[in-house]
């Protein structure tokens, strides 16, 4: 069993700039004009991270908490393993380093993050750590 030793907290910065980054990946990595599928998957993956950060139950949930931290890890893992694989299910592996590299890279981390992630959001975490210390 994996050590849970991310704080959602931090989760929540890494998913900020995740996203950030997937949406500047295009032009950071100059494959804006090499590849269209690459381009858009990515800007639109780290709009959906964003997206997800803002309406997830955790620090970085500033629009609400409509999703779990339980689910936005699901997701995270899930998307993880999309970006993996996504230069060659839609064929820009064949474009340079620069256009599938950064989607290895990104999407592994993504799945890391994910599995390495408590997913108990901040006090609640030290509660229920606590608690169990008492029992």
């Amino acid at each position: 069993m994996l050590a849970r030793v991310i704080p959602t907290k931090t989760h929540a910065l890494m998913d900020y700039t995740v996203g950030v980054l997937l949406i500047a990946a295009p032009w950071i990595f100059q494959f804006a004009d090499t590849s269209s599928a690459a381009k858009w998957i990515s800007i639109i993956v780290g709009a959906g991270i964003i997206l997800q950060s803002t309406i997830t139950n955790y620090e970085g949930g500033f629009l609400g908490h409509a999703i779990s931290m339980r689910m936005h890890l699901a997701t995270d893992a899930i998307v993880g393993i999309f970006l993996v694989i996504s230069p060659w299910l839609f064929g820009f592996a064949d474009e340079g380093v620069n256009a599938w590299v950064p989607f290895l890279v990104i999407g592994l981390g993504e799945i890391g993050a994910a599995a390495l992630t408590n997913p108990m959001p901040g006090d609640r975490s030290l509660r229920a750590r606590e608690a169990s210390r008492t029992t």
